[in-house]
């Protein structure tokens, strides 16, 4: 006879004791604009793949691309900031 388990990962994976942190919290906020500016370039590339790019899109890119950098600096300079003091 086989006896069915369960795996007790799969059952307590969703607990009330495994929610995120306050820090954890903090740090997704912290990070939020530069989710959203990553998220918001996925989609220029998604649309991209399915016409031929124009000057306007390229454009679009190109600006979508210095707001995730921008974003991305950012984050390291508050960060570093944070750290030194």
């Amino acid at each position: 006879m086989t006896y069915i388990v369960t795996v007790q990962d799969a059952v307590t994976a969703f607990a009330d004791w495994m929610e995120p942190t306050d820090g954890e919290l903090d740090a997704i906020e912290a990070e939020m604009p530069r989710i959203l500016a990553d998220v918001e370039a996925l989609d220029v590339q998604i649309a991209l793949l399915e016409q031929a790019p124009a000057e306007l899109d390229r454009r679009r890119v190109r600006r979508n691309q210095n707001r995730v950098l921008a974003e991305r600096a950012t984050l390291a300079n508050r960060v570093a900031a944070e750290e030194a003091a």
